[in-house]
């Protein structure tokens, strides 16, 4: 009898704790985790402060979500993420939630988003590359190999890809996040596959198992898509690949990335989701161009 009382206690008490969670589509409300925003170097106070702001102040991309509730269930969206950077550096500079808020309703974030930014230039010389030489439309992604939201976008890159096998040319660029401490690694490791010509089976490979990205794995992919593993280790430990992953992360940085994965279409930042569906319109749209839509994207001298 005994024990059957505390095993409904254990029940009722289960009930009432779980009855006072929020539904999941809630929990932005009070998690402490906000997606894939970086709240690590924040004490309690601050964190408790960025917290507060980003969920009052409503997100930019006019979704009709509040900013903390965007970031959870938007993950690719820019705008919330910008204004979340800007929340965490004003708390960090020990701003008052006020001003804070105002330096959010002052940046470029803080209005609603075109599906297409303006052009820019981003320099793509001895970037890997894929897709026919002349094509018509050079798409640009800028991605974190550690990232789980890039490694869905291989496959729905791929099918865009697939449908338009005359008309489109990726180039990829690294874009490691702080907060993934073995996407540089695998960054470095892509570029030295590519010196062997294989940046791409190691960049399915890598993207494919994104959660187990050791060392000693990399070595055994080398080996699997066939490089010759004596060089890809020198390559790899002789760090001559940092810098090239430090002038992608710049220039990433100027054209305005501020997330991964961060796609361009012709030199066009491009905010809507990445699917043949969505983006089908927009490339449609750039084809129609002819000799006008120029790739913005160019290989420097």
């Amino acid at each position: 009898m005994r024990t059957w009382a505390l095993t409904v206690c254990f029940s009722l008490t289960a009930i009432a704790v779980w009855a006072q969670k929020p539904p999941a589509e809630e929990a932005w409300k009070t998690s402490e985790i906000l997606g894939n925003v970086d709240l690590s170097g924040l004490s309690a106070v601050e964190k408790k402060a960025v917290l507060k702001v980003l969920r009052e102040e409503d997100c930019s991309c006019q979704c009709g979500m509040k900013t903390a509730e965007c970031i959870i269930k938007d993950p690719n969206c820019s705008y919330s993420r910008a204004l979340a950077a800007i929340a965490i550096k004003g708390v960090k500079e020990g701003k008052t939630l006020i001003e804070i808020s105002k330096l959010m309703d002052a940046s470029p974030k803080a209005h609603r988003p075109k599906l297409l930014e303006d052009p820019v230039t981003i320099p793509v010389a001895g970037a890997p590359e894929r897709g026919p030489a002349d094509a018509r439309i050079t798409l640009v992604e800028f991605s974190d190999f550690e990232c789980p939201y890039c490694s869905v976008a291989v496959k729905e890159v791929s099918a865009i890809m697939a449908a338009y096998p005359k008309d489109i040319k990726l180039i990829y660029k690294q874009f490691p996040l702080p907060m993934h401490p073995h996407a540089p690694l695998a960054a470095e490791a892509s570029l030295a596959a590519n010196e062997q010509g294989k940046f791409w089976p190691m960049h399915d490979l890598m993207f494919a198992n994104f959660r187990k990205l050791s060392r000693e794995n990399m070595l055994a992919w080398a080996k699997q898509i066939g490089l010759d593993v004596d060089k890809f280790k020198a390559d790899l430990d002789s760090g001559k690949f940092r810098n090239t992953v430090k002038k992608d992360e710049s220039d990433g940085e100027t054209a305005g990335v501020y997330g991964t994965p961060a796609f361009f279409i012709n030199g066009k930042l491009y905010n809507g989701p990445m699917n043949l569906d969505a983006v089908k319109p927009i490339l449609e749209a750039e084809l129609k161009g002819g000799a006008k839509a120029k790739p913005v994207a160019k290989k420097t001298p």
